[in-house]
């Protein structure tokens, strides 16, 4: 008997428990609007009003991404309630992208290629401002003719005092890394918006064009004067033949000077992939008080990434976003990572820092796998006072109980049933001499949703082989259960001793 047979005569549409992933499981994606998540979930989530830290330890499966997802779902539904105390959220969950700039910006320095040695917390902040800058300026590069809510960011935008638009378009210059589209173009429409960005640039071959155009014709007038020997002519060559000089040796001094800070740029920046010549071009689109008083990352300008952080937050204050939530997640799937704990760590250990967890109006959601936790244990105190993890809303370990994971399978299950039909339990698709005590204790021994949903799943599918389509049984007998919660616990105990796969 097929699974489908057995579930539709028990009214549900489709298989609850099929699904291994948070982000491709359309069952979690229905019931993730009923909130339905771990007992833990508010304490990690906080007061989006007062974003906080917290650092969660979980294995695979325990249900990590679902909560970033849930975090996430929840932040859409204050915002929209909350227009005017609306938090930026910032998914830092694809770590791919950055670890492959980072090895190829920072492969030259070392011997050994593709290292994450090395990884700071420069770098860390340097991919959160890109992710959170470019979702930004995504935003104002929609058409017009967008909803009413893209048309008010615009106007706010334009708005905003002249500081903060030169803030906002100095971010742009470092931070903005578009998936698509023509840079110039996208850079050009964001000068309309900021009103900025509309000088003339730094080309070297265009200024010193103009230089030799206008040098030729002030040459030619001269040469006119003395001709006729008309000394105001030559006088007015003289004094205009120099004022040009002057006002090209004093470009040039800023050529440089912007050629010295893109050099910088590009030695303390390696997780953002850029180009010298447009940095150069867009900076020297900008007057020169705009530059000055901004906190440009170069090497050994610590504070210079939290400074952008704070400028950053004042305009996103300007559009209606009261603060910042960071979710941090998915740390050991990278390509350079694959799983290795010591490299995660690597990854992982700048991030516990005291000064960035608890950034004021920001909070950042460490959603950690288990590997790491070992790891911690071993560290010493001078790592514990600088991390603070007392301070951070730590779950060390996310444990699901038997209980929880028989209600978080009855809610599946709930989610699935065919609209009108009575309410189904778990316990009600197993014989009579099955217990929901003895549910919740093979549940328990699974430890986490994903090896839970695998168990019931093995059920109905064991129970699917021993019954015909012809003498159908539509209840599962005990001795099923207990079958396949004996392979279950073998599979996950050699999977918590690395023997076997997940």
């Amino acid at each position: 008997m097929h699974i489908e047979t057995f579930l539709k005569h028990w009214n549900i549409q489709e298989n609850p428990f099929q699904a291994e992933e948070a982000r491709d499981d359309p069952v979690f994606q229905r019931l993730i609007d009923h909130h339905v998540s771990h007992p833990d979930f508010e304490k990690i989530y906080g007061n989006p009003e007062q974003p906080g830290a917290a650092v969660v330890f979980g294995e695979k499966g325990s249900g990590k991404t679902a909560l970033r997802l849930l975090i996430h779902k929840k932040l859409k539904e204050h915002n929209e309630l909350n227009p005017k105390k609306s938090v930026w959220a910032v998914h830092y969950d694809d770590l791919n992208p950055v670890l492959d700039r980072f090895t190829h910006n920072t492969c030259r320095e070392k011997k050994e290629k593709n290292s994450l040695e090395g990884f700071r917390l420069e770098d860390h902040m340097d991919a959160i401002l890109s992710i959170a800058t470019t979702r930004l300026i995504d935003m104002l590069q929609e058409p017009r003719t967008h909803d009413a809510k893209t048309k008010k960011i615009r106007s706010l935008i334009r708005k905003m005092p002249r500081q903060k638009r030169f803030d906002l378009a100095v971010l742009a210059i470092l931070y903005d890394q578009p998936v698509a589209g023509n840079p110039q173009e996208r850079w050009a429409k964001l000068g309309n918006l900021l009103r900025c960005g509309k000088g003339p640039g730094l080309s070297l071959r265009l200024h010193a064009g103009l230089l030799t155009l206008v040098l030729n014709a002030l040459f030619a007038i001269g040469i006119w004067g003395l001709s006729i020997f008309n000394w105001p002519v030559i006088m007015g060559f003289g004094v205009s033949a120099f004022l040009a000089i002057v006002l090209f040796a004093s470009w040039s001094w800023r050529h440089m000077k912007l050629r010295k800070l893109v050099r910088q740029i590009r030695k303390e920046i390696f997780v953002i992939d850029r180009d010298p010549h447009q940095i150069l071009n867009k900076f020297g689109q900008l007057p020169i008080h705009a530059l000055e008083s901004q906190p440009i990352p170069v090497p050994g300008g610590q504070d210079s990434r939290y400074q952008l952080t704070v400028r950053l937050l004042h305009i996103l204050k300007e559009l209606g976003y009261i603060g910042m939530t960071i979710m941090v997640d998915r740390i050991d799937e990278p390509t350079l990572v694959k799983g290795d704990p010591s490299k995660m760590k690597t990854i992982v250990w700048p991030l516990l820092d005291n000064k960035f967890l608890q950034q004021e109006f920001i909070g950042v959601k460490l959603l950690l796998p288990i590997e790491l936790r070992h790891l911690l244990r071993r560290e010493d105190a001078w790592f514990f006072q600088k991390a603070r993890l007392d301070k951070q809303h730590l779950i060390d370990p996310l444990t699901w109980s038997g209980s929880t994971l028989y209600d978080l399978c009855n809610h599946r299950l709930a989610i699935c049933k065919t609209d009108g039909a009575p309410a189904v339990a778990l316990v009600d698709l197993f014989e009579d001499d099955v217990s929901q005590q003895d549910i919740i204790e093979a549940l328990d021994q699974m430890n986490q949703p994903r090896d839970a949903f695998k168990l019931i799943y093995q059920v109905l599918q064991e129970h699917g082989l021993h019954s015909s389509e012809q003498n159908p049984c539509w209840q599962i007998p005990k001795l099923t259960l207990e079958h396949v919660r004996r392979q279950q616990r073998q599979r996950v105990e050699e999977l918590h001793r690395g023997l076997g796969p997940a």
